[in-house]
């Protein structure tokens, strides 16, 4: 058995699944811990939606990662006994140059991601947490780190150079893009749906609290709208997305704002949450139709999809398909079709 994991800031993602030689793994069970910081809260899940477990902690601090991984793990040996779980995986979302596929983590490992931290500050902190926690509870179990960078490695130069200084450039301060693990799988399950889409000119959308697009061709990574940090590209639940450069030079300069000040603002207020003033979640928007603020931000979000899906298309040459993921992606039907009739192309 191995055990997968998705470790957040709130939130702690899990899956078990069974590993037999020459097939691929099959998930046994799933969960969630939630509540992280204030009444975490832990749920698993067979494969049938039957909740197999079920616990509740008064509030505890957001890095205690060992006290819940500890729970899980307790979880998992009553389940599957202490000897059969032979590895953990991690997703991680940046491995920058060094890490385009899966790695085992060492030490050395650990030093190299935690360099990225700067990266993706919302993300990397709590992947690696985990991952220390789990060295902690069980040092002899073997970790792997997969990375949200690593589906986007194989992209042509010109699609991850920034116009800086070529010293920048050669130091890693390029486009890397995000999301490749859910990229990675959805080109894969598409294929299995429909090839001929899948082999084609391709644009998927990975709409959540973190968005962005990817250009796919014949299941390769070609473009995608996020760059150096998670913060580029797509507006998000509080994160900004592409913005001028110029603003952060006022916020600076102008407004008086230091680096910490800016990166709180550009990742925690902005976003669906900055334009709306109400909140970072798309379904409490779509639920208040009647304050033109929400519209607004819903209008905004759909439009920037919009605009980016077709700059991927020209990259490509054209788009023979698109396909949605993400919670909001999943789950907002209005979105889906907003972004259907934006990218329709009728002539008027």
């Amino acid at each position: 058995m191995v055990l997968s994991i998705n470790a957040g800031s709130s939130s702690l993602k899990f899956a078990l699944a069974k590993v037999l030689p020459g097939s691929a793994p099959v998930r046994t069970a799933h969960g969630l811990i939630e509540g992280i910081g204030t009444a975490p809260h832990m749920v698993v899940h067979d494969t049938k939606g039957h909740i197999l477990n079920e616990r509740h902690w008064d509030k505890t601090r957001q890095e205690d990662h060992d006290v819940f991984l500890t729970a899980l793990f307790d979880w998992v040996d009553t389940q599957i006994g202490p000897d059969r779980l032979i590895g953990v995986g991690h997703r991680v979302v940046h491995g920058g140059q060094h890490f385009t596929k899966p790695v085992l983590v060492d030490a050395a490992t650990l030093d190299l991601l935690e360099a990225l931290v700067p990266l993706a500050p919302l993300h990397q902190p709590h992947n690696l947490a985990a991952i220390r926690a789990i060295r902690a509870v069980r040092p002899e179990l073997p970790q792997v780190a997969c990375f949200d960078t690593a589906f986007h490695a194989g992209q042509p130069a010109v699609a991850t150079r920034f116009a800086i200084p070529r010293a920048l450039a050669a130091e890693g301060v390029r486009r890397y893009g995000f999301h490749g693990l859910s990229y990675e799988y959805g080109a894969r399950l598409l294929a299995q749906i429909d090839p001929d889409m899948a082999s084609g000119r391709l644009v998927v959308a990975h709409l959540g609290n973190g968005a962005s697009l990817c250009a796919i061709r014949d299941g390769q990574s070609i473009d995608t709208t996020m760059g150096f940090t998670a913060l580029d590209g797509l507006m998000m639940g509080t994160r900004c997305g592409a913005l001028d450069p110029g603003v952060i030079l006022y916020l600076q300069q102008t407004k008086g704002l230091n680096a910490a000040q800016v990166q709180n603002l550009l990742y925690e207020q902005s976003g669906l949450l900055g334009v709306s003033g109400l909140s970072s979640d798309m379904r409490d928007l779509e639920a208040r139709p009647d304050l033109p603020a929400a519209c607004e931000a819903i209008a905004l979000f759909v439009y920037r999809i919009v605009r980016e899906a077709g700059a991927l298309a020209s990259v490509m040459g054209g788009l023979d398909g698109f396909a949605f993921t993400g919670g909001i992606g999943e789950h907002s039907a209005a979105v889906r079709a907003d972004v259907c009739r934006g990218l329709s192309w009728r002539r008027t």
